[in-house]
């Protein structure tokens, strides 16, 4: 074989080893290690300039509402999931006008402490366009780590006390993420499933001030001579659809009963989850007493 040959031979086996280095190179776990990082810093920062907020989604500042969470909590509040149910936070509204919000792991019965920090939240009519916005604090619980706490509280505007709202919080961080979180107390007062809804005033009047079947003139006294919305003006209904074993119940709807929200029927004191309740109640002591039970037969068993 002549020189020139052999040089032809020689480049040829260069180039067809070159070719093998660098396809088992395509193929090692270090560049597929290197893609999927790079494309899982990609999905990170598409969802850092994204929160996602998927229940409760007041989406801005000034209060649209696109979503709203519902769901009742362990403290008789509003469950708003955050990150597509990676964190849930309770928000209560007080009858007293405080907010509370308690931060919750991804299993909504477990209660997590974050970064203690101050957020501001706006709060508006849910028919309003205009919002008010305060400030909420952290409050450490026993158990919360050092510099984290578990609720954040709030004073809710004079204007607000005892109305439906809708609350958002543009920023909550949690394990370093941010999350938009919004609420409405509005169905949560009159719009769940199942709960009746208030008579009209005119009506109200006739049914609470006039005896029938077993509500007497001594309950309608007892009572203060008012309606159930006169005497409970003002008052936040919080449901709790879970009443534990032993928690009195509504008669009507089989939730956890509210001591604030009481009513004297025949003569015995009933406790409900909301006045629509009462009307409800004192509508079947009237009409069909057969049907009342003593208000100790209304416990959950």
């Amino acid at each position: 074989m002549t020189t020139s040959q052999l040089l032809r031979v020689s480049l040829g086996l260069i180039g067809v080893l070159f070719f093998v280095a660098m396809t088992a190179c395509s193929k090692s776990p270090t560049a597929n290690t290197a893609a999927s990082t790079s494309q899982g810093d990609n999905k990170v920062a598409a969802n850092n300039q994204q929160p996602s907020t998927k229940s409760g989604g007041l989406q801005n500042e000034k209060g649209d509402d696109e979503e709203h969470g519902h769901v009742p909590g362990s403290h008789g509040g509003i469950i708003v999931s955050l990150g597509r149910d990676s964190y849930h936070v309770e928000a209560i509204v007080t009858s007293a006008g405080e907010l509370q919000l308690y931060t919750l792991g991804s299993d909504e019965t477990r209660v997590i402490d974050i970064d203690a920090q101050e957020m501001t939240a706006y709060v508006k009519s849910p028919t309003g366009t205009d919002s008010t916005s305060i400030t909420v604090k952290p409050q450490p619980q026993p158990g919360d780590g050092s510099g984290k706490a578990s609720l954040f509280t709030g004073k809710m505007p004079e204007a607000f006390k005892g109305q439906a709202v809708n609350v958002t919080i543009p920023n909550i961080t949690i394990a370093g993420e941010r999350f938009r979180l919004g609420f409405t107390t509005e169905s949560a007062e009159h719009g769940l499933e199942g709960m009746p809804a208030k008579v009209s005033n005119e009506a109200e009047r006739e049914l609470y001030l006039t005896p029938g079947g077993i509500y007497t003139q001594s309950d309608i006294e007892a009572n203060g001579n008012v309606t159930a919305s006169e005497k409970f003006q003002g008052f936040m209904a919080a449901h709790d659809m879970n009443p534990k074993p032993g928690d009195k119940i509504c008669p009507v709807t089989f939730t956890k009963a509210n001591a604030k929200c009481s009513w004297i029927v025949g003569g015995k004191k009933y406790e409900f989850c909301c006045p629509p309740c009462v009307d409800e109640f004192v509508t079947l002591a009237k009409t069909n007493p057969d049907e009342v039970k003593a208000p100790e037969e209304y416990v959950k068993k």
